[in-house]
């Protein structure tokens, strides 16, 4: 593998991580309004365009995150080779335990005051009621993954890398039926809508993808899979994709019930997630891999902004809640200005001494 086509993987990959954390944040400004009251600024919908945000809910849910837990997979073999396995925990410990604490002590005693003032509880003890990582919980489990690939590095030796596999067309269809199988019956025990306090994890119930993602990732490392993806490959992924949207979906969410819509759900998300994943790997790699001036400061700033967004989108929804409009249009203004200004704000912050080295 050639240094330049190193350097591209990493740009393709950058540009994809801040797509996806945008994302987050378009994410987050649809919750504010949507039906699912599990932001920290929210406001009841009154009207029916709620469900369109609902629906867009719906359809990131099925894939985003997972796709996060890939990419960050793909990085850690390499990280544990250049720098053995008590390094590289250090390391973990210092760039996702440290920021997930500024969130859970420093940021949350700041998001926390919309729901703190309605809730008729003194204020220090809404706080320690109310103790939870919030979006910042993928870096605690992101944590746990990676101390866990720590654990098996550290009894095995250092595996060499093996040679390019492209992958082939019945490994992608077994993982996407092993993935509804699993999340299925992972379901039986932690169906959607299990909340885990403390540890405040919102979506338990795909914990069997993020795990299967995770360690996709890292066999993609070893393996060489995302350069082997073919753009036909690419293309088969987005027309799958868009048929899983039109036809599952609705079976899914509309014309099933039971248990019956929680396999459908199951095989539609794994679908979706597998589809979504290969298809943005390849455009990406293929057509969006520059990185110029912007597409750095973007890349340096996102996991700041990850981190950070809650603040800039719970100010914005109290400072807009006075718009009278239908509730996509006010997640559409949300989104559009916390965009930018989530970027400005963490680059601000990572301006501070000793920033950089955690955000």
């Amino acid at each position: 593998m050639t240094t330049l086509e190193t350097r591209t993987r990493l740009y393709y990959l950058d540009n994809l991580r801040v797509v996806l954390t945008a994302l987050v944040v378009l994410h987050h400004a649809a919750v504010t309004y949507s039906h699912i009251p599990l932001w920290y600024y929210y406001e009841a919908p009154h009207d029916e365009s709620a469900t369109a945000l609902d629906v867009f809910l719906a359809l990131n849910q099925a894939y985003f995150m997972g796709f996060f837990f890939l990419i960050a997979g793909y990085f850690v073999p390499g990280a544990v080779d250049r720098k053995g396995v008590g390094r590289f925990v250090h390391d973990r410990l210092l760039r996702l335990g440290i920021p997930l604490l500024l969130f859970v002590i420093v940021v949350r005693a700041v998001v926390g005051i919309p729901g703190w003032s309605v809730s008729g509880l003194p204020y220090g003890e809404y706080y320690v009621l109310s103790w939870d990582p919030g979006p910042t919980w993928f870096l605690e489990v992101l944590l746990a993954f990676s101390l866990v690939y720590a654990v098996v590095r550290r009894f095995r030796p250092v595996p060499e890398r093996a040679e390019p596999r492209p992958l082939r067309g019945r490994w992608i269809v077994a993982f996407v039926v092993g993935l509804a199988v699993v999340t299925v019956l992972w379901r039986l025990a932690v169906p959607n809508g299990t909340y885990v306090p403390v540890l405040g994890l919102p979506t338990p119930g795909y914990l069997p993808q993020y795990a299967a993602m995770f360690t996709v990732g890292v066999l993609a490392y070893r393996r060489d899979w995302l350069s082997g993806l073919t753009r036909r490959a690419g293309r088969c992924a987005g027309v799958t994709a868009v048929a899983a949207v039109v036809v599952l979906g609705p079976v899914a969410y509309v014309l099933t019930s039971g248990f019956a819509a929680d396999v459908a759900i199951a095989v539609f998300e794994a679908v979706i997630a597998t589809a979504m994943v290969i298809g943005l790997l390849v455009l990406f790699r293929d057509r969006v891999a520059l990185h110029g001036r912007w597409a750095r400061f973007l890349s340096a700033n996102a996991f700041a902004v990850y981190v950070l967004h809650a603040v800039v989108l719970t100010a914005l929804g109290i400072a807009l809640a006075g718009l009278v409009a239908p509730a996509v249009v006010k997640a559409a203004v949300l989104g559009a200005l916390g965009l930018p200004l989530c970027w400005a704000f963490a680059a601000a912050v990572r301006a501070l001494p000793g920033a950089t080295k955690v955000l």
